[in-house]
């Protein structure tokens, strides 16, 4: 099986840049200051709450990015990583909140990490904001970007869901739309079912970041599947940060049976140690996924990826042959 996972197409549609930074990189920049496997990064390390991770993230992130091209560097490295991983298509975000605080340009921050797509990867760039993200500095430059910005995909709302949901968030995800940009929305992590009902209603949001808690309402997720919003979990992140107690209470198969589709990625693999083949690793060691159920959900990844259909057509033909093999026992 894990050959198979191995060998498998793939694609990864919730990572975060700054939370990808490649631990090596840290002995690279820093030469002996940082332990090989930090506490955090252990196997059995769980995060006491949100607010550990992301002073953790955090903190390790601003000694790495400065400019640009740091940007570039770690999606350098990143990219290899996936590609190693037989990772096809990526979607991922960067923080507009570091725009602000680093005083940096985001429309250089999508041109450096563009600059080092590798030929056979298709990267999707997102810009991600917290719900109090509308700043005096801020504001007028997320406006300009879901207008104007070149090389912008989507957007997508990250952070704490107990902070106000403002006007201004509909509003923008609304000219984000009318503009053609993707729309995601982190939901359902730590807030409520009723989080993820506002997202899809009131941005329009098809792809839902994590989304766990609609599974305790069951109107919500009938909402889910007759808009056909497809939810991008990170089961490791998920269990990392407690979000469920026991790996028998992921709700992964409660969703699939309910026809909702899923994906799966890493989140933040800096701050987890986790891969994507990891991913689907854990779901056949904990939550015994077959193959076939393994195919399913990558074949889900390239069905909603943004590629032509003949592309889509080429994944998804190699990942029933590679399940043949496998179920035939000869792979």
């Amino acid at each position: 099986m894990d050959s198979f996972i191995e060998s498998l197409p793939k694609t990864e549609t919730h990572l975060h840049i700054e939370g990808a930074i490649p631990w090596e990189l840290f002995d690279i920049r820093f030469p002996g200051e940082f332990p090989q496997v930090p506490e955090f990064r252990k196997p059995d390390f769980r995060y006491d709450d949100f607010q550990q991770f992301e002073k953790i993230l955090i903190g390790h992130a601003l000694r790495v990015i400065k400019s640009p091209e740091d940007y570039a560097e770690i999606a350098k490295m990143l990219f290899a990583k996936q590609l190693s991983q037989n990772i096809a298509y990526v979607e991922l975000s960067f923080h507009a909140g570091m725009i602000e605080f680093l005083k940096i340009s985001g429309e250089c921050i999508i041109q450096a990490i563009r600059s080092v797509v590798p030929d056979g990867l298709e990267v999707r760039i997102f810009m991600g904001m917290r719900r109090d993200s509308y700043s005096s500095f801020l504001g007028p430059l997320l406006e300009e970007a879901v207008e104007n910005w070149e090389g912008l995909y989507g957007i997508d709302l990250h952070g704490p869901e107990d902070l106000p949901t403002k006007d201004w968030i509909p509003r923008l995800w609304s000219i984000a739309n009318a503009n053609g940009r993707m729309l995601k929305a982190h939901a359902g992590e730590f807030g409520s079912a009723q989080n993820v009902k506002w997202a899809v209603e009131s941005l329009g949001v098809k792809r839902i970041q994590h989304g766990i808690s609609a599974s305790d309402d069951e109107t919500v997720m009938e909402l889910l599947r007759e808009k056909g919003v497809v939810l991008d979990l990170c089961p490791i992140s998920n269990y990392k940060l407690r979000v469920f107690d026991n790996w028998d209470d992921y709700p992964i198969r409660k969703f699939l049976n309910q026809g909702i589709r899923c994906t799966i990625s890493t989140d933040d693999p800096f701050s987890f140690g986790n891969s994507l083949n990891d991913e689907y690793k854990y779901l056949v060691r904990y939550l015994g996924f077959s193959a076939s159920d393994i195919a399913g959900i990558a074949r889900t990844g390239f069905q909603t990826a943004d590629l032509q259909e003949y592309q889509k057509k080429e994944w998804i033909n190699r990942i029933d042959h590679l399940l043949s093999l496998e179920e035939g026992g000869r792979l």
